[in-house]
This record gives C-alpha cells, sequence and structure tokens, in this order.
C-alpha cells in the first residue's frame, strides 16, 4: 500500500488549502482513510476520517464545519478541504488507512498558516 499526500502549502489565515492523498496497492473497499497532523513539538492528533465503503465521516471537534473529508473512489483518492484556516493549524498533515487501525502512512505535506 502506497499513499502520496499533497496540497500542502503557505496560506494566509483565513484561506483554504485542499489536500489530496493518492492511495495505490490494492482495493481498499473496506477501509478507513484519514488525516492526521503534527505541529512541532506536539504530538500527533487525529484530524478526520472516511470510510471507503460508504462515506461515513468522522471529525475532530476542532475542525468540525471547517474541514470537510471526501473521496472519489475512481481515483482511489481522499481529500482534505480546509476553509477558515488558522495560525494553530500549522502542521505537518500525514493520511494513512486501514481497516481496524491505520496500519499504512503516507509522508506528511506542510501546512503554514500566516497571521
Amino acid at each position: 500500500v502506497q499513499l502520496q499526500a499533497s496540497g500542502g502549502g503557505l496560506v494566509q489565515a483565513g484561506g483554504s488549502l485542499r489536500l489530496s492523498c493518492a492511495a495505490s496497492g490494492r482495493t481498499f473497499s473496506n477501509y478507513y482513510m484519514g488525516w492526521f497532523r503534527q505541529a512541532p513539538g506536539k504530538e500527533r492528533e487525529f484530524v478526520a476520517s472516511i470510510r471507503w465503503s460508504d462515506g461515513r465521516t468522522y471529525y475532530a471537534d476542532s475542525v468540525k464545519g471547517l474541514f470537510t473529508i471526501s473521496r472519489d473512489n475512481a481515483k482511489n483518492t481522499v481529500y482534505l478541504q480546509m476553509n477558515s484556516l488558522k495560525p494553530e493549524d500549522t502542521s505537518a498533515y500525514y493520511c494513512a488507512t486501514g481497516v481496524s487501525k491505520y496500519n499504512y502512512w503516507g509522508q506528511g505535506t506542510l501546512v503554514t498558516v500566516s497571521s
């Protein structure tokens, strides 16, 4: 399984970014795909996840109503649309996938939000 994350960058506070995670190497119908983030000096935290089979989504309280996770089954790609970004959203963002736990991780994509 390979996961390729992209879409990070520098954005001003209040702006938006869309992250992408392209998955390959197997079928993912019964998998979850999640986004996590880790800021310097902080622990990794869960951001959002989606179940490939039916698109059910889960969000951290801190991003509900601001971030949206979605999937394109045909492209085996999951997206994280991030709106109204804040400086505290600055982190390396990672995508991961698995069935009962996240066994596979992609490389991080850096998001920097300037004030």
